[in-house]
């Protein structure tokens, strides 16, 4: 049996390319610099999966920042205005000022807009089409990568591309009339031409990626992949096909995929395990099948038994010859290795012999084939000892049950949950109470993370400073925030999270049953990377987690100070998850010790709340059949962390980067008194399906791009609140940014947050003219 993964981690093992990225776009890397970096971390990637014996080797899966961005310039999908820069800019720059947007005298360009790649919590860079789209091949990078992998002594390099039909459903129309896949006829001509580069190169083996196999398609659709993969067939009968499908089963699509001209097809065995009996039976006697029996998706160890068992059908209906093993999905969305992980470190002794990261994984894709061989050796016999044990040990260890835990959760399952009062009685009292002006301006919550905030961190942690000492610049950097939001006219203040890494990772350190990494980096987006926790057990609350930072902020100022909490479906999915119960129950769990913080934020004085759930949306499965059994437990675990506060009690809640239109239900059941979500880089576009369902409550459409180091002027933000205004009430309607900040800088950040303080200040003034205007009266 082969084996192979579809795509391995690329940031680096210790963040290599987000400091090299970094340094580029601050001027101390030139790209000569910068490109040789790449070129070391491709074959770092290449020589371990050389080293843990895959037999067909992953090449440009590899991106200096998101790999739809890649397909993107290659395929010429450039937005017509990033074309003045192209005089003025190298093919790199003109690629990050896509990626990030532009803004120096004279240019000023916004970035491409970004959201979640399908259920994960990576995000990518939206490709924009308008009707007369125009294609053409124009980089080389796939040709490049594989050539460089080559020579670097890959025996079979296996060249990743998106596949046609999925890269034009990523995009998003600009204009109407058209539909993206009405755009077809003019790509499939560009990808000819890239699979001929690659072919005359000596490119055998080509991974067309088709995650959206694995969604809800109708007819019209499926017809088309059928078109498109008969022409690329036709057109390169001697290159090797594998079509790769992850993320869930295919489903009512099955028969689509086997019927394709592909010579083998890649399936997410993890979450489309039901569906295998078929398809064993159904597969084409031609097609070879790739099964993913490792989990791309979360780190625990596999399960050695239950996938050689899947292994052992598959053998006995298709034969092994045709048998490929492999990982479910791309590597990308696991850290790099556990070995990483010091001995003694945060990550407790007794979890970590139950994890597999994407080094170990690649031992366990090797192992699986091994223990199918005819002669097994002693080692891979050892290795399943291990793997059994290992698992055994796991399954009754004591650390994974706490009994008072599950009677109280058991105990809640039995009450409703949620506001008491409907939203507009506490609209009415919180109106009252907070006397905020019309269009309250606010923060989403963090504020920039500095250079000597991370160092005063890392003395902290490493002994060379007290605990004290931390504290007080902790506290003399909030005091600072808050005076400066006071100074700039903000209505609602944040204490700006500098005590906090992570929006989830600082929770986990706070709770029982969830442990954290030293190292266990992941991409999210770009150069940003986190270190998702790991739930291994039943959580609780330690002691509070938000109280004292909140209670101190809040006493330095007369304005409201909003608590800022992470919500329980978000720690879920940015988290490791224990996959031995079901993700309700560990959600009850998470959504029981944040009601407790709540509870006592609101003993403590603080009026406003607000309980962020960016993972909502993300967690939404990729199917409608799954979508309503997800939502009502997401809605009541936010229910239950929310729901136990008086009607004076304001709560908030934030999302972003993603599509709303499918849980605008959930978000009205949500019930939160106000919610924040991004739509500067969308230009306002989700707001019209807000006004489509009559949101009733409060909402907050940022205006501020805080993924991109432009500065935006007062007019542009004051433009984007009257493009709110012909959706929302003005009484509906908050001014904040996207997200938060922590990720800029002070001096993009301050003239940013003064520019949109004066374009609420500004349209405040014109309020009563502008509702006649708008109204008509």
């Amino acid at each position: 049996m082969l084996t192979h993964t579809p795509g391995y981690p690329r940031i680096g093992a210790s963040r290599g390319m987000k400091k090299a990225c970094e340094s580029y776009w601050a001027g101390k890397l030139d790209e000569a610099a910068l490109r040789a970096a790449a070129l070391d971390e491709k074959q770092a990637r290449w020589r371990v999966q050389q080293e843990a014996g895959m037999d067909l080797v992953a090449c440009n899966d590899f991106s200096l920042y998101d790999h739809v961005q890649d397909m993107s310039v290659m395929l010429g999908a450039v937005p017509g205005r990033y074309e003045p820069l192209r005089q003025h800019f190298s093919d790199l720059d003109l690629y990050f000022a896509m990626c990030r947007g532009y803004q120096r005298p004279g240019f000023d360009v916004t970035a491409m807009e970004m959201t979640k790649w399908f259920d994960t919590n990576y995000h990518y860079l939206v490709p924009e089409f308008t009707a007369g789209q125009h294609f053409c091949y124009a980089s080389r990078k796939a040709v490049a990568e594989f050539l460089e992998a080559r020579a670097f002594g890959v025996a079979y390099p296996k060249a990743v591309l998106i596949g046609p039909v999925s890269y034009l459903l990523l995009g998003r129309e600009k204009g109407k009339g058209f539909h993206r896949l009405d755009l077809i006829d003019r790509l499939l001509p560009v990808y000819l031409a890239v699979l001929e580069d690659l072919r005359h190169n000596g490119c055998f083996w080509l991974q067309f990626d088709e995650p959206f196999l694995v969604t809800d398609l109708d007819e019209q659709t499926r017809e088309i992949y059928r078109d498109v993969y008969r022409y690329l067939k036709q057109h390169f009968p001697d290159m090797h096909f594998l079509l790769a499908t992850y993320f869930g089963g295919l489903g009512d699509n099955l028969q689509t995929a086997l019927s394709l001209p592909v010579d083998t097809l890649h399936v997410d065995a993890v979450n489309g395990y039901n569906e295998l009996p078929l398809l064993f039976s159904e597969l084409p006697a031609g097609m070879n099948l790739s099964l993913g029996l490792v989990d791309g998706r979360n780190i625990w160890s596999n399960r050695v038994e239950e996938s050689l068992g899947i292994l052992g059908l598959a053998v006995k209906s298709i034969g092994k010859e045709r048998l490929m093993v492999s990982s479910s999905c791309s590597l990308l969305h696991v850290p790099y290795d556990l070995d990483l992980e010091p001995d003694g470190g945060s990550l407790p002794d007794f979890v970590k012999p139950w994890l597999a990261f994407a080094r170990q994984k690649l031992d366990e894709i090797r192992l699986l084939a091994d223990l199918m061989e005819d002669e097994v050796s002693d080692t891979a016999f050892h290795a399943l000892s291990d793997h059994l044990n290992r698992s055994e040990t796991r399954r009754h260890s004591p650390a994974l049950r706490n009994e008072e835990v599950r009677r109280r959760t058991d105990a809640f399952s039995r009450q409703n949950v949620g506001r008491r009062e409907p939203f507009h009685v506490r609209n009415l009292i919180q109106s009252e109470l907070l006397r905020l002006p019309a269009l309250p301006a606010t923060m989403i919550g963090s504020l920039p993370q500095t250079d000597a905030l991370r160092l005063l961190r890392k003395r902290y942690r490493s002994g060379a400073v007290t605990r004290d000492a931390y504290e007080s610049g902790v506290s003399s950097m909030i005091a600072d925030a808050i005076h400066w939001q006071e100074s700039v006219g903000l209505d609602v203040l944040v204490h700006g999270e500098f005590e906090r890494t992570d929006m989830v990772e600082y929770f986990a350190e706070h709770l029982e049953g969830i442990a954290f990494t030293a190292n266990g980096w992941v991409q999210s987006y770009g150069t940003r990377a986190v270190k998702p926790p790991v739930i291994y057990g039943d959580v609780s609350r330690k002691d509070p987690v938000t109280l004292g930072w909140t209670v101190y902020a809040q006493s330095l100022t007369n304005k409201p100070v909003k608590g800022m909490l992470t919500g329980p479906v978000t720690i879920l999915k940015w988290s490791f998850v224990r996959n031995d119960q079901p993700l309700r129950e560990t959600a009850m769990q998470v959504a029981l010790a944040l009601r407790d913080e709540v509870l006592d934020l609101e003993l403590a004085g603080i009026g406003i709340i607000q309980i962020d759930e960016p993972g909502i949306r993300e967690g939404l499965p990729l199917k409608k059949a799954g979508r309503a059994d997800y939502l009502e437990w997401a809605v009541r675990a936010f229910a239950l962390c929310s729901g136990g506060v008086a009607p004076a009690t304001q709560i908030h809640t934030h999302m972003c980067y993603a599509d709303y239109g499918d849980i605008l239900d959930a978000l009205v059941r949500m019930d939160a008194d106000v919610l924040t979500i991004e739509t500067a880089r969308s230009d306002m576009r989700v707001l019209a399906d807000f006004a489509a369902c009559d949101y009733p409550n409060q909402l907050g459409p940022g205006i501020y791009d805080i993924h991109s180091p432009r500065v935006p002027s007062v007019k542009e933000m004051h433009d984007l609140l009257i493009r709110a205004m012909q959706y929302l009430r003005p009484e509906q309607i908050w001014v904040n940014p996207d997200c938060g900040l922590k990720t800029r800088k002070w001096e993009e950040v301050r003239p940013a947050i003064g520019h949109m303080v004066k374009a609420a200040k500004k349209l405040r003034r014109h309020l009563p003219s502008y509702e006649c205007i708008r109204t008509g009266r």
